[in-house]
């Protein structure tokens, strides 16, 4: 899929957009190893001289200016490879944590526009009323209060005009660099990246479908029917497009506001566990996350009912990734690096070969540091610190998902932490662990993938006759031809020859032994000792001292 030669013609201007913010940040080489030099008025010496290469700042500071200043898709980049650690070192990640997707709110006209090119009639005729002055503004879409027609409150999500077409340009231009880097430089030699970006296009993608985000909450409704400490807003569907959506609109007090939840006498600390368990429940009951839950997308309600906002970005794990998981944190706490290292090799994470010694010393090593701690002192967010530089160090490619999890389980646990000091979120999961691993052990868990196992089978079993008679057939008429070719295979004849030889020894002498044995009664050892007698007794002395001299090679031979 070779886009680059027509995309650079149809989206100049933005590629000498994206040159000059790499020049102006210290990026120059990469713009020059990138073939977008004859996109900029500029000589070459500048590019090398690199802008504000000089600055004070970092590498990776520099390069999360860069993307805020390129805009929308690139900030979301950033935020996407701010969970990757297996593709950018901790201080890269660090810094592009940092990213805030917030822009100025854009005027009333367009966006009043927008919802009346979706919905078909302008806010006034559709709403009692709706606020000019956004709730929230972000680089995607920005958050209008309203109140329907019964009088329902409600909140107006609505798409920015145009940033669909910015966002695809962004993306060809993206898809354009990734296969540059893939074959200039060696990263091309370690990450597909290609790939990685076709994996962030669907995400993004996705976020911009209004659609997708509905139904989103509306799974989270239908996992937590039984919750009473969670409440998901209720989706107007009768209001919503693919570009505009409109949610039941829920108040309460921020996370984050400790002062007014003290003032109001909430307890926080059971506002603490029933964010845990709402997490954890996502995770290994649901599978089906909420990926996003910093402070500003929940609140707390009357009577400490948790209220969550925001479903645009969500994580899913499969049922054999979270036994996976479960499998992984039992031989973690009973400090079997071999066992991780194992674990973590048939989960299809080491790329390659790799260096087995090497990997299971740095899983040893940060064992250790936690070996004996109790559970409630250990921190999700320092174990992750942890593992991001070992899995850089040995390119472990986790799930995107898994790193999303690991994100999303130390944003909760800083939630958490700070409505309740003594929050412990391993002790929160334990009885949701005890309970996951029960069920693994159950029959209906591994009985359909044992049933489907014995269907391929006997499925396989029924092709065999008809395959084997098609192959020898083929072989038979000089159609097909079989070349086996084994390594090693005149050291293993020669240890066949040997062990053959020596069985063959063992017969002899043992039949020599056996028929001497039967001829010496048969002489009369009493008078003097003729030829014959000599020769019987002198050959079953002789043959049992070679038997003896075969026992001794045998067992110094271990064979």
């Amino acid at each position: 899929m070779m886009r680059s030669p027509i995309s650079r013609v149809r989206h100049l201007q933005r590629y000498r957009e994206v040159a000059r913010v790499l020049v102006r940040h210290g990026f120059g080489e990469i713009v020059d190893l990138l073939e977008l030099v004859p996109y900029l008025s500029l000589p070459r010496r500048i590019l090398r001289r690199g802008g504000d290469k000089g600055s004070p700042l970092g590498v990776p500071q520099r390069l999360r200016l860069a993307l805020e200043e390129l805009g929308p898709t690139f900030v979301k980049l950033g935020q996407v490879l701010s969970t990757r650690p297996d593709l950018l070192p901790p201080s890269y990640i660090e810094e592009l944590a940092k990213l805030q997707d917030t822009v100025p709110p854009l005027p009333w006209e367009p966006i009043r526009a927008r919802i009346e090119e979706e919905l078909g009639y302008p806010p006034d005729k559709l709403f009692a009323s709706c606020d000019r002055t956004p709730i929230a503004a972000a680089s995607l879409s920005q958050v209008h209060g309203a109140v329907l027609p019964d009088g329902t409150p409600v909140v107006v999500k609505v798409q920015r005009p145009g940033i669909q077409a910015t966002i695809e340009t962004d993306l060809e231009i993206l898809f354009d660099l990734a296969r540059l880097v893939q074959d200039r430089t060696p990263l091309g030699e370690i990450y597909d990246l290609p790939e990685i970006v076709e994996e962030f296009a669907s995400t993004l993608r996705a976020e911009l479908n209004f659609y997708r985000e509905g139904r989103n909450a509306d799974r989270f409704r239908e996992n937590f029917a039984d919750e009473p400490y969670l409440h998901i807003p209720i989706v107007y569907w009768e209001y919503t497009t693919r570009h505009v959506l409109v949610l039941e609109r829920i108040g309460g007090i921020k996370f984050d506001d400790i002062e007014t939840l003290d003032r109001l006498g909430y307890d926080r600390h059971r506002i603490a566990l029933h964010a845990a368990r709402m997490i954890i429940k996502e995770v290994l009951e649901d599978g089906f996350f909420h990926a996003d839950p910093h402070p500003g997308n929940f609140v707390v309600m009357p009577n400490e009912v948790i209220g969550a906002m925001d479903f645009g970005m969500v994580g899913h794990l499969s049922n054999s990734l979270r036994s996976d998981l479960i499998r992984l944190y039992i031989v973690a706490v009973q400090m079997d690096e071999e066992g991780i290292v194992d674990r973590l090799i048939q989960m299809g994470i080491t790329r390659g070969i790799p260096d087995r010694a090497a990997l299971r010393r740095d899983i040893a090593r940060l064992l250790r540091k936690y070996h004996g701690m109790p559970l409630g002192t250990i921190r999700a967010r320092e174990v992750i610190d942890d593992i991001m530089p070992i899995a850089f160090r040995h390119n472990l490619h986790l799930p995107s998902d898994l790193w999303l999890l690991g994100k999303t389980l130390a944003m909760m646990e800083g939630v958490g932490l700070r409505l309740d000091p003594d929050f412990d979120i391993f002790a929160v999961s334990e009885p949701y662990v005890r309970r996951f691993m029960l069920q693994m052990a159950s029959p209906r868990s591994w009985g359909p993938p044992f049933v489907r196992g014995m269907g391929n089978w006997a499925e396989l079993l029924g092709l065999l006759p008809r395959v084997g008679t098609q192959v020898l057939q083929r072989i038979e008429r000089g159609e097909a031809e079989v070349t086996i070719v084994h390594q090693g295979l005149d050291q293993a004849l020669s240890r066949l020859d040997r062990l053959t030889n020596r069985l063959s020894l063992s017969l002899l002498l043992s039949a020599l032994i056996v028929g001497l044995a039967l001829l010496i009664p048969a002489l009369n050892l009493g008078e003097k000792w003729g030829l014959a007698a000599i020769l019987v007794v002198g050959g079953f002395v002789g043959v049992s001292l070679l038997g003896l001299w075969l026992v001794f090679s045998i067992w110094r031979s271990r064979g």
